[in-house]
């Protein structure tokens, strides 16, 4: 048996059969490791090394992000549907309507810096998803893996759905998410047919600005026109159901009662069959149809979000539709 080398042979020491494939691969030369250097042991050659980037200027990183943002602000101020709330609904909805109708201009507006709502993890937040048969369909059309278990699938973790749908969603050239901003109130004016009130759009601010109100003089919002609103503001809370409540505020909705005990049988089925234009101007989706219409929560299931998303971009397509039928009359 051959003693180990000691460290003057170090040099001698043959590259490994990793080594001289990547040197193969990538036609670099392995150069002998210093006899000096023990860290070298563990060095290797890899495509990376001496790598190097072509410099810019710090302004010119600062101009490319503003110049586009407040293009996108420009261009988005008057759009077709704006979408509150980037959770499992909404996203589905951004989806479903960006296939089936490309020449609709989108925003999506979402209080988090991180879209997806609790869609990034199953209940109690353990990692995979379980979502109710057909709502696998869904899941079919994205090519997202799962296991079936007969009358449900488990996907093995809840990210893999979300920021699948998410990376379709903002691929679509007619579609813009502005995240970290918060819908503060909404636009009503009288409908100029029916002579009742109609919601036009969202008002907007940073999320951080409508955090610190209470901290700061005045500091008014933004506005974005919409022809149709599609709010999927989820649960209860800072921002949830965030439409409804002030809906009900306005005498446009009766008070809210919130969603009733958890049922996972019929809570689902309502949700899906429930998704409708609530007032002119504005389309429920998701958990913010059960906070209105005291229906039971369905708890860790996630296929009534999806489906509820993508029946509510047919049912904005349509109010849509009329609507722009109405301008051109």
């Amino acid at each position: 048996n051959m003693p180990p080398p000691c460290s003057g042979d170090i040099a001698s020491v043959a590259p490994t059969n990793t080594e001289a494939l990547l040197a193969a691969k990538t036609g670099a030369v392995l150069t002998p490791a210093p006899a000096n250097a023990a860290a070298s042991l563990t060095s290797s050659v890899t495509p990376f090394d001496n790598y190097k980037f072509k410099p810019i200027r710090e302004a010119t990183v600062a101009r490319a992000m503003a110049s586009r943002y407040f293009q996108d602000l420009h261009d988005y101020a008057d759009t077709d549907v704006v979408i509150v709330g980037a959770g499992s609904a909404g996203l589905s909805c951004a989806y479903e309507l960006s296939k089936i109708a490309p020449d609709v201009k989108i925003a999506i507006i979402e209080q988090s810096v991180s879209p997806g709502g609790g869609a990034w993890l199953g209940g109690q937040l353990f990692s995979a998803m379980v979502v109710r048969k057909p709502a696998n369909l869904f899941l079919d059309e994205l090519a997202i893996p799962y296991d079936d278990e007969g009358d449900h699938v488990v996907v093995k973790h809840a990210a893999l759905v979300t920021s699948t749908i998410l990376a379709k969603v903002l691929a679509q050239p007619n579609v813009k998410l502005f995240n970290a901003t918060v819908v503060e109130d909404l636009i009503i004016r009288e409908d100029a047919e029916s002579g009742k009130p109609r919601v036009g759009g969202v008002v907007t601010n940073w999320t951080l600005v409508a955090l610190n109100h209470h901290t700061q003089s005045c500091m008014d919002p933004n506005v974005m026109e919409a022809k149709v609103v599609v709010s999927a503001c989820g649960h209860d809370g800072p921002f949830g159901a965030h439409s409804v409540k002030r809906l009900a505020t306005l005498g446009m909705l009766p008070p809210i009662q919130g969603m009733g005990g958890l049922d996972m049988n019929s809570a689902e089925d309502k949700i899906v069959n429930n998704t409708r234009e609530v007032v002119p101007g504005v389309i429920l989706t998701g958990m913010e149809l059960a906070e209105t219409d005291a229906s039971p929560r369905m708890g860790p299931t996630f296929g009534a979000m999806l489906v509820s998303g993508q029946k509510a971009a047919h049912v904005a397509l349509a109010s849509l539709r009329a609507r722009q039928a109405q301008a051109s009359a």
